[in-house]
């Protein structure tokens, strides 16, 4: 396609050279500069399409960046970032040392608060809009939020606190009845009514938290949301801005299947359809393991119960859903409410299975300390996309849930080495009596014939994996499988290696052994080496008086790391097969 108007625009001054009549063609320049991108540098495709409109109108009519706007999530902020003076580097989204495929502080004045986690907008631009007050400083502040993410709590309790307020704020509600799945619960359906009455007939809850509401209106007529948003400008406080988009606007096998083609992978941008790898001779991904081996249990236990908060299809909990519909939840964008949901469940003598990416149980902390732990409530937190995850960067890579639920009495925590491993624990699960955390990573596991019968795992049990005289590593989680290719093709390294399997409560009866043993250990962990797994290593080590040790901790240092591929940030961080060779030698022969 010809970019007539966009090739010309690299920064939001160009965009307000233009008529308003040419906006619509720049939106269709727009959108198939999105599609080309992302077809074959893969990203998150469906909600950047449905705002083509909604951000060229906010980049014309505000004064950005000094009017300040914050995308909720950043899912959609392909466009944003295009229209501000990324158009040429758009190209490297998400690569390796590219853009970040989020909005992010330190790439663009233009992105003037970093997202990644959803329902974050609102306070952020309310505490802007505060500051501005208190400054004194003349300007506007933008929210833009989904309908799937203002029903997460923090996004109330921002409009409950913006509502008593005088702030100069506006909130636009980018309804498209769909987050990353389609949107559960009550405020979906009180949508739908505001959408369906036209006449607007009485307050709304918006208005009842004092927002001046506006809307619904369509978001994909650019003149009408230029209109609107002129007159928005002129008017003083709190304002709600009500629009409705379709996710995927403008390649119609998005359109129709708006949940794969949230971020569809590479596709030909022709016809809409995704290349995919139709090897099925392929090990099963961890989170398939996960969401088929739930539904086998379920049907031996009908105790069991399954939930995750907005990610049905992200962490396969959608066979459950599917095959009992009444003992599996989606609870929306709410992981404070998953977990103390489940917790109430656990009292009345059910077994929950909490499916939920690691970098999303950050946000539910406190429940699990206090509504879980404290209470000791045999709750199964089932941790997907734990460690390094890849392109979606430091928002998302799970490297922190190790330390963090270390630090939680009664707490068990096991990392299985493999989708064997991760099926037996999730059977062993349902006999504990107390919390217990399974973590496992994105992508697929190690074997093809995985489906074999239950084997019940002693809690705290590490094993043998490989003899050795030199050294002992070890591991948790599929780095033992990294390890085991090291050793098979370096015989000559002579290292014992272990997989631990539990980070709570260690093996000690199997670390006395080894600590009496060898002089050199190494651990390696897919997390955060403060406080991690390594840490726990080592503080037995001391508290056990074995002195002269020589233990190298190896895991994610103490920093965030950026985006690129597995691959790539495995090798930056030393963690690949290669520079944990060379680490693992220079050790043995010091």
């Amino acid at each position: 396609m010809k970019y007539s108007f966009l090739s010309a625009i690299n920064s939001p001054k160009d965009l307000r050279k233009l008529a308003i009549e040419q906006l619509p063609q720049l939106a269709t320049e727009l959108r198939a500069y999105i599609i080309d991108i992302v077809s074959s540098k893969k990203g998150h495709l469906g909600a950047g399409l449905g705002v083509v409109e909604l951000s060229i109108a906010l980049h014309y009519i505000y004064n950005t960046p000094d009017d300040l706007l914050v995308w909720d999530v950043g899912h959609q902020a392909y466009a944003h970032k295009i229209l501000t003076g990324r158009r040429k580097a758009f190209k490297t989204n998400r690569q390796y040392k590219g853009l970040s495929g989020f909005p992010s502080r330190s790439e663009s004045e233009f992105d003037v608060f970093g997202t990644g986690h959803s329902s974050t907008s609102i306070s952020a631009i309310l505490g802007m809009a505060i500051a501005a007050q208190l400054l004194e400083k003349k300007r506007k502040h933008i929210a833009v939020i989904g309908d799937a993410s203002i029903a997460s709590g923090m996004a109330f309790e921002a409009l409950n606190h913006a509502g008593v307020t005088d702030a100069d704020i506006l909130v636009v509600l980018n309804d498209n009845e769909m987050g990353i799945d389609p949107n559960v619960g009550a405020l979906k359906d009180y949508l739908t009514s505001i959408k369906l009455d036209s006449k607007q007939t009485g307050n709304n809850i918006f208005e009842d938290l004092n927002f001046q509401y506006f809307g619904p209106m369509d978001g994909h007529n650019v003149e009408e949301l230029i209109k609107i948003l002129s007159y928005l400008k002129t008017v003083s406080g709190p304002k709600f801005l009500h629009i409705i988009t379709t996710k995927g606007k403008g390649l119609s096998s998005a359109e129709k299947d708006q949940v794969t083609f949230h971020a569809p992978g590479i596709f030909d941008k022709k016809t809409g359809l995704i290349k995919t790898n139709f090897d099925t001779n392929l090990p099963p991904k961890y989170q398939d393991v996960f969401g088929l081996t739930l539904v086998e249990l379920a049907k031996q236990n009908n105790n069991i119960i399954g939930i995750t908060p907005a990610m049905p299809t992200g962490t396969s909990l959608k066979y459950m859903l599917e095959a009992f519909p009444k003992r599996a939840f989606d609870v929306g964008i709410a992981e404070q409410h998953a977990v103390t949901f489940a917790g109430g469940l656990a009292t009345q003598g059910f077994i929950p299975y909490i499916a939920i990416y690691a970098t999303f149980l950050q946000r539910a902390i406190d429940q699990i300390i206090h509504d879980i732990a404290l209470q000791n409530l045999p709750v199964v937190f089932c941790i997907d996309r734990a460690g390094i995850v890849g392109n979606d960067g430091p928002t998302h890579h799970g490297i922190f849930d190790i330390a963090i639920l270390r630090s939680i009495p009664n707490m068990i925590i096991a990392v299985p080495k493999d989708e064997i491993a991760l099926r037996n624990l999730l059977y062993t699960a349902q006999y504990t009596t107390q919390p217990m955390a399974i973590r496992y990573p994105r992508g697929r596991g190690e074997h093809r014939n995985w489906q074999k019968e239950f084997k019940k795992i002693t809690v705290g049990k590490g094993h043998l994996l490989s003899e050795g005289n030199k050294a002992a590593i070890l591991t948790i989680g599929p780095f033992g499988n990294t390890v085991q290719n090291i050793l098979k093709n370096h015989s000559e390294l002579d290292i014992a290696h272990y997989d631990m399997a539990f980070v709570k409560p260690l093996d000690e009866t199997l670390l006395h052994k080894i600590l009496k043993k060898f002089d050199t250990l190494i651990t390696i962990e897919d997390g955060t080496v403060n406080g991690g797994f390594g840490s726990a290593i080592l503080e037995f080590s001391q508290t056990n008086n074995y002195i002269n040790k020589k233990i190298r901790v190896l895991g994610i240092p103490d920093t965030f790391v950026q985006h690129g591929s597995v691959n790539e940030l495995y090798s930056q961080l030393g963690l690949d097969e290669k520079s944990l060779y060379k680490t693992i030698l220079n050790l043995i022969n010091l």
